[in-house]
């Protein structure tokens, strides 16, 4: 218990620095958008939730969410193939790590050879940097090579960057990724698993030249090691203030920069519903879908959600630089596999959940022997 309590303030640290940088995080419509005037926000909203068709369809789909969710959870509908997906889900845990590398990784050096500094939106005047640093961490990542230690300076360089630049919030995705691998390591395949293997065998010329992998590697694993099932927590944590972020700040709060990419795309004649509906709906949308995955409930229908979201909004959209996109939706398969983790709703109910159909065992126990 002592060494959960532990985890969960250590834990706590991390959704601090995750929601500070959420809280100021710009979104990726600034990508797309073709600039626009600037509109109320207030007035705004007073047209679009006083329209009485605004309000049907936005009602119908807040009931209908609501309803399916209390649905599921009352007559838990196709047992086992649910049990049958996350059984296949869990099975790909032993290539978390691998994920998460590149899903980090990939887009790292992609800026690198495009020359921007982790976000499309910030072009540093130091271009050689840049490059050397984006092309150099990704590749490491990739390889799995020192992969905690790059995450770690990786992480560091992306927060010095965000004191000396703002725009770099655009990024923020790249917090809890970068989190997530310096707690589970470069696993396998990676070079530092094959590097800890040939150390770890005594037989092996390597094991006796090598400083490091008895003195700072396994200690640091050992202590550490608890805190690795904490990072389904720090993905969702991360990812849900994003998109929280994402759905008020970005559409709601910013309505005209919302309402020139829907006219950018003519979006009207993919759903041909007024404008404002179409901001309001996919604000709340992603908002549901970021308090979904912060509290970690129904996790991996939330990811799906966010996955589906983000197809259809990058790959949609011809000038959008996916490239910058590959870590959220590497990150967002990475819950598909955890699900919730520790510290979650879904955790509670399916502990609650074991104990009904234990208390439920034991009395039928009970009966029989009586």
């Amino acid at each position: 218990m002592t060494q959960h309590v532990r985890g969960a303030t250590r834990l706590a640290g991390l959704v601090a620095l995750l929601a500070a940088g959420a809280g100021s995080a710009s979104a990726h419509v600034k990508y797309v958008t073709p600039g626009s005037d600037p509109v109320e926000v207030a007035a705004f909203l007073s047209a679009a939730l006083t329209d009485p068709f605004n309000l049907a369809v936005l009602g119908a789909g807040g009931v209908g969410v609501a309803v399916a969710g209390a649905a599921y959870l009352r007559f838990r509908p196709l047992p086992n193939d649910v049990r049958a997906f996350r059984r296949t889900m869990a099975s790909y845990e032993s290539l978390l790590p691998w994920l998460l590398r590149l899903a980090v990784g990939l887009p790292l050096v992609g800026a690198g050879f495009s020359g921007y500094f982790f976000s499309p939106a910030v072009q540093s005047s130091s271009p050689v940097f840049v490059r050397l640093f984006g092309i150099t961490v990704g590749f490491l990542l990739l390889f799995g090579f020192g992969t905690r230690l790059v995450a770690a300076v990786g992480l560091g360089t992306y927060l010095v960057g965000l004191a000396v630049e703002p725009a770099l919030v655009l990024a923020f995705e790249y917090v809890p990724g970068f989190l997530a691998i310096a707690l589970v390591g470069g696993g396998r395949p990676s070079a530092d698993h094959v590097v800890a293997s040939m150390a770890a065998d005594d037989r092996t010329f390597y094991s006796r030249i090598d400083p490091f992998y008895r003195r700072v590697a396994l200690p640091f694993v050992e202590r550490t090691r608890h805190l690795e099932a904490y990072v389904p927590a720090v993905l969702r944590v991360g990812l849900g203030l994003t998109f929280v972020y994402l759905g008020v700040a970005q559409k709601l709060m910013e309505p005209g920069d919302a309402l020139a990419v829907v006219a950018k795309y003519d979006l009207t004649a993919v759903v041909p519903v007024a404008p404002e509906l179409w901001v309001v709906g996919a604000g709340l949308t992603e908002a549901l879908v970021g308090v979904l995955l912060v509290a970690g409930a129904f996790t991996r229908a939330a990811s799906g959600v966010a996955f589906l979201l983000f197809t259809t909004t990058l790959f949609g959209l011809p000038d959008d630089p996916v490239l910058a996109h590959i870590s959220l939706f590497g990150l967002v398969s990475a819950l598909l596999v955890t699900g919730g983790g520790p510290l979650s709703v879904d955790r509670a109910l399916s502990d609650r959940g074991a104990g009904d159909a234990e208390s439920d065992g034991d009395a039928s126990g009970r009966s029989a022997g009586a």
